[in-house]
């Protein structure tokens, strides 16, 4: 048996097993033992938790809490309007659109890790939402669409699935004349890296006119290891680039030093930061999101100037109508008829010209 493969067959997905790993407080027993949610993760994911502090980034990211009871902000249905599902366009359950030419597959509601924060929650978690995820549905639908260009294959987990399923989907899709690139969503290179295999990297190696991108999210550096830096290094020696997304959550990355140690450590195991999400307005995760302006001045404060530009991703919400930019200007401090002032990162100013049209 594979390695990954037996860490998917041990989740720790018990109380009996998360007790084996960490000393489990009787709130987290409680909401364990009380609440109707999937949870778990993997034995590996599971050991980076620290054992006695339930504060801990990772074990709240994993362990079910009461306060997903909680919920002022959340939007009621929040999938169907998030992913557009309620509208004159028919679609298969496995395609989420907020764009003319590029769309979400969605082909599994399976993780290897079951994120408390997934904005997905509805559908992954608390299994409220049931979609049907037929490939041959979605495969259609995108042959028939020519305008799609660009293919989100996502979850769930779509790492999940076997070698197999997982060839069978990107040669299917790179057999379709518009298709012009494939993007994966995977947790994997950092909640399970031993799925990157010999069999997997041999099947994302071929060289192909459509090209594979890979984004994963971590969102502490804790999460950042050595396992997960060499499936890194074997995905881009495979030719595919690895982005990172990472959410905006409160009491986990949203301090001056994490958010900086967080996307200096992405750079260091190669990894490119790509997107810091707000926290969506998804049901019962409330107790995650922070003022929508402090993802703004994390970047501010913890990235712009005090470390390198290719470790500053872009700050966005995403929504019905697509991801919106969340920057707001704090660099150009006033502008005149002849001249810009700028302020950078330490509080400094200088002017350059005001170019008309």
């Amino acid at each position: 048996m594979e390695e990954w493969v037996a860490q998917l067959q041990n989740s720790v997905n018990t109380l009996d097993r998360l007790k084996a790993v960490i000393n489990v407080t009787p709130e987290e027993e409680k909401a364990v033992s009380q609440l109707e949610t999937k949870w778990g993760t993997t034995p590996y994911f599971a050991s980076l938790m620290d054992p006695d502090d339930p504060a801990c980034p990772i074990r709240r990211q994993v362990i079910p809490s009461f306060k997903e009871k909680e919920n002022r902000y959340g939007m009621p249905n929040y999938l169907i309007w998030k992913e557009n599902r309620d509208t004159e366009e028919i679609r298969p359950d496995s395609i989420a659109r907020q764009y003319h030419d590029r769309i979400a597959f969605t082909v599994t509601d399976i993780c290897a890790n079951y994120c408390r924060h997934c904005f997905r929650k509805e559908l992954v978690v608390d299994r409220d939402l049931k979609l049907r995820f037929d490939f041959e549905e979605g495969l259609q639908w995108i042959k028939e669409h020519k305008e799609i260009r660009d293919i989100l294959i996502t979850g769930g987990d779509p790492f999940i699935l076997s070698d197999d399923k997982i060839e069978y989907l990107i040669t299917k899709l790179r057999e379709i004349p518009h298709v012009e690139m494939i993007r994966f969503g995977t947790r994997t290179p950092i909640v399970l890296p031993h799925r990157i295999t010999d069999g997997l990297k041999k099947i994302l190696s071929v060289y192909h006119r459509v090209p594979l991108w890979i984004n994963t999210q971590c969102n502490h550096p804790k999460e950042i290891t050595e396992k997960t830096a060499r499936a890194v290094y074997d995905l881009l020696a495979c030719g595919v680039n690895v982005g990172n997304q990472a959410v905006l959550l409160k009491g986990i990355n949203d301090d001056v030093e994490t958010f900086r140690e967080l996307h200096q450590k992405l750079l260091a195991v190669r990894i490119r930061p790509y997107y810091v999400f707000y926290c969506e307005p998804a049901p019962g995760i409330d107790h995650f999101r922070t003022p929508v302006e402090k993802g703004a001045e994390l970047i501010r404060d913890a990235l712009r100037g005090h470390t390198t530009g290719l470790a500053q991703p872009m700050y966005v919400i995403a929504t019905n109508i697509g991801k919106i930019p969340l920057m707001p200007d704090y660099y150009i401090v006033e502008k005149t008829a002849k001249e810009y002032k700028l302020k950078n990162y330490q509080g400094l100013c200088t002017s350059i010209p005001n170019i008309p049209e």
